[in-house]
């Protein structure tokens, strides 16, 4: 995988090149990019796909031990990423983590074209549901997170419904599951990137704040949501559409919190469709504002 060094340390990367429009995408707490090899060969060709693997415990390389990994942290390491690779009028997609929405509260815009928020963390659910409170629980004593990676070598412990079993609606395939915790499991550096993550969620007040701010977010803006969610508020989907200016709710049948797990094709749809009926600045183009379990409704409104 190609690296990039950036101020907090070495990012690595995938990236399909072409001269396609570019997608960014990012991943969840304790994976890597793997998660959206489902739904990278439906845009390859088509669109230039960029995929970090954030220091969110998945990671192979430790990041410097002085690095900010907080959420505003990790946020601002996202846009440093897409200036060192000088990536323009990207459309962000992410899933499962939310922190990346803090570049528009942030005013951090310049690079981002559009915004795919594939049912993830969103407004004061940092870290989400049971599963992201057991993580913090576990970053927060001694050895707490040594023991939960080794635990998460047994597929009982895997699968159980209070953690990974709850994100998605079939199993996850035990190989793709051993390469995304064993960095964490084996390497003390990549348990404390990821402790120093997890045990600096703001508070309520400011994650709330923050949320409000990325109104100003004038971009396309499409909000997918899975239908079977138990860690992402179905509530909160609409919420976030309406919160800006341009944006449209897709909600997604059969699927639980990793999307690009249980419905890819559909996923793939999605993002298609709102590429290729959104502008981008000096463009015109049209936009939606409600998809309902992958249909497009009659829009309520239009630009």
């Amino acid at each position: 995988m190609p690296q990039v060094e950036l101020s907090s340390g070495t990012i690595a990367y995938e990236d399909t090149g072409g001269d396609g429009p570019v997608l960014v995408f990012l991943h969840g707490v304790l994976m890597d990019h793997t998660v959206w090899r489902k739904v990278v060969p439906g845009l390859r060709g088509t669109y230039r796909c960029v995929l970090p693997t954030l220091p969110l415990g998945g990671h192979r390389t430790p990041m410097r031990p002085d690095a900010d990994l907080s959420l505003r942290g990790q946020a601002l390491l996202v846009g440093e990423f897409l200036d060192r690779l000088d990536l323009r009028e990207v459309t962000l997609v992410l899933n499962d983590w939310g922190g990346a929405q803090l570049l528009l509260s942030e005013g951090r815009t310049a690079r981002i074209a559009r915004l795919a928020l594939v049912a993830c963390e969103a407004f004061d659910n940092y870290p989400p549901g049971r599963p992201g409170r057991s993580l913090v629980r576990a970053a927060s004593i001694p050895g707490g997170l040594a023991l939960l990676t080794h635990l998460l070598r047994l597929r009982p412990v895997r699968r159980a419904p209070n953690g990974w079993g709850a994100m998605t609606e079939h199993p996850i395939p035990d190989a793709i599951m051993d390469a995304w915790f064993r960095p964490a499991r084996t390497d003390p550096g990549v348990r404390r990137d990821l402790a120093k993550y997890l045990t600096s969620t703001p508070p309520r007040r400011q994650l709330l704040e923050w949320s409000e701010q990325m109104r100003a977010f004038e971009g396309p803006v499409l909000v997918a949501w899975a239908a079977q969610d138990r860690l992402m508020p179905r509530e909160h989907g609409p919420r976030l559409a309406g919160l800006f200016p341009r944006g449209r709710l897709a909600e997604i049948e059969g699927s639980r919190t990793l999307v690009p797990e249980d419905r890819p094709d559909e996923l793939v749809r999605l993002l298609q469709d709102f590429l290729r009926t959104t502008s981008t600045p000096g463009t015109t183009g049209t936009t939606g504002t409600t998809v309902a379990s992958g249909h497009e409704k009659t829009p309520g409104h239009g630009e």
